[in-house]
């Protein structure tokens, strides 16, 4: 099958590298979303609308993050189909995917109508910036079945070990993103609206792309009988997208927390978060990336029944990690400070204010980035080999840890307590993690 990769077979260092540097760039793409919706709309609506994408990011990420956990959970099944050559297999839980994604889209759009406003009101989210980040939210939360979409056609094509159609498809959708952008936004004075508007847009196209590519290169060839409802199937997908779609929610709700004591700092200190934000989530799409990798990689391997590759594979994942870590964490000491202007315009006393606010947020995290990428590593692993559970305890666990920093280390050291419990939130992950890995490798290989 054209694109399909084997990666039961080979060298894990080269495969995982290969495999994911395609996702890394699509993914650098992907946050060209955000990342241009966030520049256009700080420069040309001003700093309240900038602030007013800021107040919504963390509702943003609670409903996108879940759907992408669950498809990547769906896919994880699919990736041990195709390393046990299942192929009758592989097509019952693709066709099961689509049901429960067309089930779980209108249910979860429904559901974002609803609490759109009441979870801007709990944040505390100011009222001068209250009826921007509504419409801008509202019109997200319109195209949650877009994004089931796209995420699980995308999940399917990483399970088979396709990263260059995922790729092609955002890269394609990035470009159509930013040309809306400035249409809706800059042309037709579309406001937030626009700008939210033209990020669906863009993920529909690259959804259609998907799903030509899966078509048009015979992938799978997907019948009626494909489709039937096959409640051990549905069981088993639900089982492993559920903990990968509420380890998402977990920390969204832990990231909301700290929005809502950053809601209490001001407009300036939201927008400067915000901004330092975007470049933070630019710079870990690497991490993201070798998730994505590690989980299809493992996967296949498990199917295989090939542990002694599952465990070369993850020591080369974590040399991988740490190296791009390095290289990140460079790109915000000596460009972040560059980079964080292009979001802003206004007097210089609201700019310096703004840019020292991220500024510090980004020194902070290239000091400690290495530890994040391991966690992404060590997460994708465990869920690789079919748990997803612990890796949602972990991000419980972080949740709490962002939590009680927000609340009481910013009472102790000030405005700076925020920052420092992303980094709180990493190591305790790290380690609670790094047992699971342990454990769950130690019981897979005794079965």
């Amino acid at each position: 099958m054209k694109g399909v990769k084997d990666m039961t077979r080979g060298n894990p260092f080269a495969l995982l590298f290969g495999f994911a540097f395609s996702l890394m760039i699509g993914n650098v793409f992907q946050q060209l979303y955000t990342f241009v919706d966030t520049m256009i709309v700080g420069k040309y609506l001003g700093v309240t609308a900038l602030a007013a994408l800021g107040a919504t990011e963390w509702l943003v990420f609670v409903m996108f993050g879940c759907v992408q956990g669950m498809s990547q959970g769906f896919s994880i099944s699919m990736a041990q189909r195709f390393g046990s050559q299942d192929g009758e297999g592989l097509k019952k839980d693709m066709g099961a995917s689509i049901i429960l994604c067309l089930f779980l889209g209108v249910f979860f759009t429904v559901l974002g109508q609803i609490l759109c406003k009441p979870m801007l009101l709990m944040l505390q989210t100011p009222k001068e910036i209250m009826g921007m980040a509504q419409v801008y939210l509202r019109t997200l939360y319109g195209g949650v079945g877009i994004s089931f979409g796209y995420n699980i056609l995308a999940a399917f094509l990483r399970a088979l070990g396709d990263s260059r159609t995922p790729l092609v498809a955002v890269s394609m959708a990035a470009v159509c993103n930013m040309m809306l952008d400035f249409i809706f936004v800059v042309v037709l004075h579309g406001g937030v609206f626009g700008a939210a508007a033209a990020t669906l847009l863009s993920q529909l196209f690259s959804a259609g792309y998907c799903l030509w590519a899966i078509r048009a290169g015979g992938l799978v060839q997907l019948h009626r009988e494909d489709f039937q409802i096959q409640p051990e199937r549905i069981g088993r997908l639900l089982r492993l997208g559920i903990p990968m779609g509420l380890q998402n929610v977990i920390t969204g709700i832990g990231g909301m927390a700290v929005q809502w004591v950053i809601n209490g700092f001001g407009t300036l200190f939201v927008a400067g978060f915000t901004a330092a934000n975007k470049l933070y989530g630019l710079l870990e799409t690497a991490a993201v990336s070798y998730s994505y990798a590690v989980v299809s990689y493992t996967g296949q391997n498990v199917g295989a029944g090939d542990y002694r590759r599952v465990r070369k594979g993850f020591g080369a994942a974590c040399i991988l990690g740490t190296m791009t870590a390095g290289v990140m964490s460079l790109i915000m000491l000596v460009f972040g400070r560059p980079i964080l202007m292009c979001f802003l315009s206004g007097e210089e006393r609201v700019l310096v204010r703004t840019v020292e606010t991220g500024y510090t947020f980004l020194r902070i995290l290239a000091a400690f980035f290495w530890l994040l990428y391991l966690l992404y590593i060590i997460r994708a692993c465990v869920q690789g080999m079919g748990n997803t559970i612990l890796p949602m305890c972990s991000s419980f666990l972080q949740l709490v840890m962002r939590v009680v920093c927000a609340l009481f280390l910013t009472i102790e050291i000030g405005e700076n307590g925020v920052f420092w419990g992303e980094v709180c939130a990493w190591i305790l992950a790290d380690v609670f993690l790094g047992l699971c890995f342990v454990w769950v490798y130690k019981r897979r290989t005794l079965e």
